[in-house]
């Protein structure tokens, strides 16, 4: 399942479970508190950070980012001049993966490629709620208006499309396109992952975005109607100035990097902020990375999702993680002690 779907779920269970976001509590921890952090690879995380700390606006991330720019041995500078502080309330810590997908389509649509891409009409733009997913993909309000960015040949990888905010679209003669975010039709997005849960489908522990996929193409009727409950509509627009090589933009307006860049919540976590990550589960990871995105569904201050690429490869790694453990941020010392909730000792 992608991040995205497991946020929703993890709410949602919150909830139904008694839990609630109670007051956020702020610790300052030592570097040697943090598991794996002398066996990390600091350069690779410096170069990460490096590729969004220019656009921090803030004096003391606007000073140790001109530092960093000078290319400091990179665990000293962490060491130095951040320190570790541990954010928490009473939700769960919870580690999603997230990832760009690649579908197949074309420029002009045919028997093969039938499902387009739209452009954000004009009239969609700051009006609170539009049309809903079914009004649109149901009526005649988006077709013969020069909004589509191109055909693909599936509709369920559209929808996860929609699900992930960006990806890929490679054509028929190899060619790839890539499109981000433009905006949505102002509708809030509701999980089909949890409506199949409420319904009796599947249980908590079985559901993934492969699962729902293959449901929806086994039962395309009632398929389309599961769709039909999440609301929310995605429009997109084409993202030339990011080379193929490179990540799709992540909320920072800079491409993301595999393994390194993690969705956060903003209320908790700035954005651009190093982040170390303790992942539990089967395969754990402890890793520097930075907050570079965002997600609707990521919400509370041990959330991330982490960014697994680009792909089916990606998408199927993202898709099973569900893991528990802790996230740490990394804040300039003036700032990390004016947050502490309570006088040090």
């Amino acid at each position: 399942m992608t991040g995205r779907l497991w946020a929703a779920l993890a709410v949602w269970l919150s909830f139904a479970g008694g839990l609630s976001a109670s007051e956020t509590t702020h610790s300052i921890l030592d570097f040697r508190d943090l598991d794996g952090w002398e066996q990390d690879d600091h350069e690779r995380a410096l170069s990460v950070f490096l590729e969004t700390c220019p656009d921090m606006d803030d004096p003391d991330w606007s000073a140790l980012c001109a530092l960093a720019q000078q290319k400091p041995e990179a665990r000293p500078f962490f060491e130095l001049f951040f320190r570790p502080v541990l954010i928490e309330n009473a939700q769960r810590a919870l580690f999603t993966g997230y990832f760009e997908p690649e579908l197949n389509g074309a420029l002009r649509p045919d028997s093969r490629y039938r499902f387009p891409v739209y452009r954000m009409p004009p009239e969609a733009r700051g009006t609170g709620q539009w049309l809903t997913r079914r009004e649109i993909e149901t009526s005649d309000a988006m077709k013969g208006r020069g909004l589509e960015i191109a055909w693909v040949d599936d509709p369920v990888e559209l929808f996860f499309l929609q699900i992930q905010g960006s990806g890929r679209i490679r054509l028929p003669d190899g060619r790839v396109i890539r499109v981000g975010y433009a905006g949505k039709n102002g509708h809030d997005y509701r999980s089909v992952g949890v409506e199949m849960v409420r319904r009796g489908i599947y249980e908590v522990h079985q559901v993934s975005a492969q699962v729902i996929k293959n449901w929806v193409r086994r039962n395309p009727v009632e398929g389309r109607e599961l769709l039909f409950h999440n609301p929310s509509f995605v429009f997109f627009r084409k993202v030339d100035q990011v080379p193929a090589d490179k990540g799709p933009l992540g909320a920072m307006n800079r491409s993301v990097t595999p393994g390194r860049t993690i969705a956060a919540d903003p209320a908790f976590v700035p954005l651009g902020a190093p982040v170390w990550i303790e992942k539990g589960g089967e395969n754990p990871i402890h890793r520097l990375m930075v907050a570079q995105d965002t997600g609707s569904a990521i919400k509370g201050p041990q959330r991330a999702d982490i960014f697994f690429g680009t792909g089916d490869a990606a998408g199927r790694a993202a898709g099973k993680l569900r893991d528990p453990g802790r996230m740490v941020v990394l804040l300039p010392i003036q700032r990390a002690f004016a947050m502490l909730t309570e006088p040090l000792q």
